[in-house]
């Protein structure tokens, strides 16, 4: 999606700059309006332009922490906003974050405020840090907001860390196992190949196979990552459309190891943005919207969205999200208690701090049974293969024993 650097002015008739990611110029007009911004001018960033390029990634979720908790702090203890960005604008050693809080600064000394000037500097901070922050200057509160979004974003970085913990060891061993395996065959295989064809001899239904497949690997064996790549891209272009989106988002719920997981991940992180928007003031549809684009999974989302239609018709929450079957029957009754006691946030914190403990219980449970389980497939193959190479040789052996 192109990137548009746009000058508008807001409906206190203040200037206002930033950049935006829209399709077109008439998005651009309309994504503003709904920030109550009027476009004076703006301009596409063309890719491949010097000025374009930026040094230094986006910052981590736990730069974004660190940053929240310094700000709580700083605010806390009386210290003026302006002072308080400078510092810490100073004091970051990634060029792009400190960039963007330089940019927030400049919007802040014109007369911004401060939710509005993170909002049109970069895309660091999202919909869900720039409302609760409105919210917070609204009310007075800004350092209770700040600290709500820090122990929040420490939350999202943990449980961030579980997920990655429950994908990345069976991904690395899968590939590791691979890499060995297809070694053997491109490598091994051939020199005990050439053995057993100048002994002519008779080769047991294993080692035929084995040294089948070492045959495919060694003639097909480019078209086959040519193919894993063609894969590779066809599915991320697929996963990238709404349909293909929401269905692999679906089959991962349903799936019979990681799906358990992937569905209290999501109602962790559900529970707690809502919990985190309710608690700062965000108006509920607001924080149902905000909630919904930061899911993380697209049947998840849909199941949100259609929370937000159904209040709006004057329904409770309980009913779309029982009717969903995406959240668990308790969290469905918790929610409902919740909400006729009047302590919604309450209740869904108490799910979200339950499910986040289930989630590393989960993790841990999971890896703990992997490990001897991968450990067991890998040996069990390269051994075979090993294995399934000597017979010839123990059965020639056994013959000239004779």
């Amino acid at each position: 999606m192109p990137i548009w650097s746009f000058k508008g002015t807001n409906r206190q008739g203040e200037v206002v700059s930033g950049e935006r990611a829209a399709d077109n110029k008439a998005a651009l007009v309309m994504a503003l309006r709904r920030e109550q911004i009027f476009l004076m001018d703006a301009e596409e960033k063309k890719a491949g332009s010097w000025k374009n390029i930026e040094f230094g990634g986006n910052p981590t979720q736990k730069d974004l922490a660190v940053f929240t908790r310094q700000f709580s702090v700083m605010i806390d203890s009386g210290v003026p906003l302006v002072q308080c960005l400078q510092i810490l604008g100073e004091t970051q050693e990634n060029p792009k974050f400190k960039a963007t809080i330089s940019g927030v600064l400049k919007d802040v000394e014109s007369g911004n405020n401060l939710a509005a000037s993170m909002k049109s500097n970069g895309g660091i901070f999202d919909d869900l840090y720039c409302n609760m922050v409105a919210a917070g200057e609204a009310g007075g509160i800004l350092d209770t907001i700040f600290q709500r979004l820090s122990v929040y974003i420490e939350k999202a970085v943990r449980l961030q860390a579980a997920v990655k913990s429950a994908m990345v060891y069976p991904i690395a061993v899968v590939f590791i196992a691979t890499s060995v395996i297809t070694l053997i065959l491109w490598k091994v295989v051939p020199a005990f190949t050439e053995l057993f064809n100048s002994m002519n001899v008779d080769l047991p239904l294993p080692t035929r196979i084995v040294i089948g497949a070492s045959s495919f690997v060694g003639n097909f064996g480019l078209f086959i990552i040519i193919g894993f790549f063609v894969l590779a891209a066809m599915f991320r272009s697929y996963y990238k459309t709404t349909m293909g989106r929401y269905n692999v988002d679906k089959i991962i719920l349903k799936a019979p190891i990681f799906g358990p997981l992937m569905r209290k991940i999501a109602v962790a992180r559900f529970t707690r943005t809502m919990a985190t928007l309710i608690a700062s003031g965000v108006p509920i549809l607001d924080a149902l919207e905000i909630t919904a684009r930061t899911a993380g999974n697209a049947v998840i989302e849909e199941a949100i969205i259609k929370v937000k239609d159904a209040i709006t018709q004057g329904l409770t929450i309980v009913e779309p999200l029982k009717e969903s079957k995406v959240f668990p029957n308790m969290v469905v009754s918790m929610i409902g208690v919740g909400e006729q006691a009047g302590a919604l946030e309450t209740m869904l914190t108490k799910i979200a701090d339950f499910y986040e403990e289930e989630v590393d219980v989960a993790v841990g449970d999971l890896m703990t049974a992997m490990e001897p389980a991968m450990i067991v497939v890998l040996g069990v193959t390269v051994g075979g293969i090993v294995i399934s190479m000597y017979l010839p040789i123990f059965s020639l052996v056994g013959q000239l024993s004779k």
